[in-house]
């Protein structure tokens, strides 16, 4: 394989996407710092945030938990511009990049990123001159490596690359659950970031953890494959195993999470063919059981007039569906739609704000229809 952007970096990065929380819904940041220098302990130096994360308490907790605490050459910051939420006009998009600088004391970026690009956005990151805006802060020595986060089919990033060559990197989303998914296509999407020769950093490995612990069927064979690791480590092992990796995020969320990534990829060693076909029977069981493939992200959460809890109610619907646990699927939905000011699945408008924001193109409407025949009836 030729020699590519960021193929010394080391294959596991940090995602400051689900940190851990204390009781009153902030990030806590001491138990954010054990994390973070056990992760820095193990020579491991990729961190990846946002603007959007956590309304920007997750790039002010990494300015606490690591720029203030690090020298700023011992590790690589990654954060992006979202031209689709919170971003009503050009100035507040191009505002994003400079309010990030100030949040996280960074100085500058190591890489930077176009946030999850998919048709229905497109037309607001040429609108605000996004492409030329990152080049121009490139050109000022604010951004080392510049790129885009992505969404959506193989065609139309087949078409990004073309139209835009000089990317460095993407961010796409890859993990053994979605290989072949047709909607997701991360083989495809991979294999095209491949043809372009363009290194790729690794979203969604364990598919908001849905991969981490597994439904019994998937757990017991990756179990008797070799009981003393973890369900996380085929996920992310499989990632990182690729040709033309940057890094692998793992977005975690307590200490012990970080204990074990770093357990298996201080050390990083790619999956043998013995390993590819534990995951082949892993594949095989997934494509078998009938589930909302929701990550948990919450995009589609932000703009919602009835401010319905919707990964909440996919995730206890999917209790019901994955586990058979009808009771304990309706304990999850009231406590989902018990919270103050939260509505119900049936409260549900059909306004489509949730589709246009989900990065994994779920027919939410439909899903929540489902839900409220399940619940609320």
């Amino acid at each position: 394989m030729d020699r590519y952007l960021g193929e010394s970096t080391p294959k596991l990065g940090f995602g400051f996407m689900r940190l851990p929380k204390l009781a009153d819904g902030t990030i806590d940041i001491d138990e954010t710092k054990q994390m973070v220098d056990r992760f820095m302990d193990a020579g491991l130096t990729y961190f990846d945030t946002a603007f959007v994360y956590d309304n920007g308490e997750s790039e002010k907790a990494l300015k606490a938990a690591l720029i203030d605490r690090y020298p700023r050459d011992s590790f690589s910051v990654a954060t992006k511009l979202n031209a689709w939420m919170q971003a009503p006009n050009k100035e507040a998009a191009h505002q994003q990049f400079f309010t990030s600088l100030e949040r996280t004391g960074a100085g500058y970026f190591d890489f930077y990123l176009l946030h999850a690009l998919q048709k229905g956005n497109l037309e607001k990151y040429d609108e605000y001159d996004a492409w030329n805006f990152v080049k121009e802060q490139r050109d000022a020595g604010l951004i080392k490596h510049w790129g885009f986060s992505f969404h959506d089919s193989p065609e139309l990033l087949d078409q990004l690359l073309t139209e835009h060559p000089d990317v460095d990197f993407i961010q796409l989303q890859i993990n053994y659950a979605d290989w072949e998914d047709p909607k997701q296509a991360s083989r495809a999407n991979w294999e095209v970031a491949r043809k372009h020769q363009v290194p790729v950093v690794v979203m969604e490995p364990v598919k908001g953890g849905l991969l981490a612990n597994p439904v019994p069927q998937v757990a017991d064979i990756l179990r008797e494959a070799d009981p003393a690791a973890s369900c996380a480590s085929w996920a992310i092992r499989f990632a990182a195993s690729l040709d033309g990796i940057i890094t692998v995020l793992s977005g975690m969320s307590t200490l012990a999470q970080v204990e074990d990534n770093v357990s298996y990829m201080r050390d990083f060693k790619p999956l043998t063919d013995s390993e590819r076909a534990v995951i082949e029977r892993a594949q095989q069981e997934l494509a078998a059981i009938d589930s909302i493939p929701c990550t948990g992200c919450h995009y589609c959460t932000d703009g919602c007039p009835m401010h319905i809890p919707i990964p909440d109610i996919f995730s206890a619907y999917n209790r019901k569906l994955v586990w058979d646990d009808a009771e304990g699927a309706r304990r999850r939905y009231e406590d989902a739609v018990s919270a103050e000011g939260a509505g119900r699945a049936g409260d549900c408008i059909a306004c489509g704000q949730c589709e246009s924001a989900c990065p994994q193109n779920l027919p939410i409407i439909e899903l929540l229809q489902r839900c409220a025949e399940a619940f609320d009836a």
